[in-house]
């Protein structure tokens, strides 16, 4: 009973690692969906404990993974997925923040189209590692991958689209700047999440 508790202890853990990035993605989705610039600062708070909360669990998982000697997957392949969700986390942070440090006024529909991929890909991140503890058998797992991977290159198109935008229209070198960063990040965030779905592709490689 013990070796099954320790099995799904890593296969729950992730579960709750990419809920966290998930809970980050709607909370950055809601505020710039609803955006008063006055309430940013307040909202890095909430986001921060969220991320907070994360790398608490992630640390969690680590210290125990540091006395097993069996696990249910490869120790490397462990840390991997985990350092890979908690980066996708940060990434999502690391937005909000950029909002707050380049004053953003108002928030381009183009960024709200991007962070909406960013939700959807954590969407199917959270349904992929629930999918996980049968993936020798699963038929869905691999569907979910290639859906993260094809909302990554819709995340790419929109960047392409969003940073030319702001070069054709935007004469403020000020708010050209913080877009122009501000859209990095939100790429980053959609490149985060393929890579999450990569990573995970290749453990299911490895063990079959």
């Amino acid at each position: 009973m013990k070796r099954k508790k320790n099995v799904n202890y890593y296969y729950e853990t992730f579960v709750e690692m990419i809920d966290y990035s998930l809970k980050a993605a709607e909370l950055l989705n809601s505020v710039m969906s609803n955006f008063k610039r006055q309430n940013v600062r307040a909202k890095i708070k909430e986001m921060h404990l969220i991320e907070h909360s994360a790398d608490e669990l992630r640390h969690k998982m680590i210290k125990k993974l540091a006395r097993e000697f069996i696990t249910p997957i490869e120790r490397e392949d462990i840390m991997a997925l985990a350092n890979a969700i908690d980066t996708l986390t940060d990434m999502i942070e690391d937005v909000l923040i950029r909002i707050y440090m380049y004053n953003i006024q108002e928030i381009k529909e183009y960024a709200i189209m991007m962070v909406k991929v960013v939700v959807r890909a954590c969407h199917l991140l959270k349904e992929a590692f629930e999918e996980f503890p049968n993936f020798r058998k699963s038929e869905k797992l691999h569907r979910l991958i290639v859906e993260v991977n094809k909302l990554e290159e819709e995340g790419d198109a929109l960047y392409t689209e969003a940073t030319r935008n702001i070069y054709v229209h935007c004469d403020n070198c000020k708010e050209l700047l913080g877009w122009d960063m501000t859209y990095h990040y939100l790429e980053k965030c959609c490149d985060a999440c393929e890579d999450v779905a990569d990573i995970l592709e290749n453990i299911i490689m490895k063990n079959t």
